[in-house]
């Protein structure tokens, strides 16, 4: 969930990953609006910051069926690559999500 400031049109003219007095209103980080506020701000297409988010995804899953293979070590990864592992691994246990299954489309 991000927090969001809209103009008078009902635009996002301001986001934040925490709850502010400009940054009130809640989204979800893959609302179409999210990415074509930052596709706006980055000088990025929307559809190409969608398909970094996705593929990141796919790349989280692809490390954890290594690591569970016992294919790769936790520890063969720098530190810091072992602190944003150990983020994601409790972003995704708090908001119950898993790894890509049969029904997640892979295109």
């Amino acid at each position: 969930m991000l927090y969001i400031k809209r103009n008078a049109e009902g635009e996002i003219v301001m986001l934040s990953k925490e709850p502010s007095p400009e940054c009130n209103d809640t989204i979800n980080e893959d609302s179409p609006e999210v990415f074509a506020f930052l596709a706006e701000q980055t000088g990025q297409s929307a559809q190409f910051i969608a398909s970094d988010l996705a593929f990141v995804r796919v790349v989280e899953d692809m490390l954890e069926v290594l690591l569970e293979k016992g294919l790769l070590s936790f520890t063969d990864l720098p530190a810091a690559a072992q602190k944003k592992v150990m983020e994601r691994k409790s972003l995704r246990s708090k908001n119950d999500i898993n790894l890509l299954g049969d029904e997640d489309e892979l295109i």
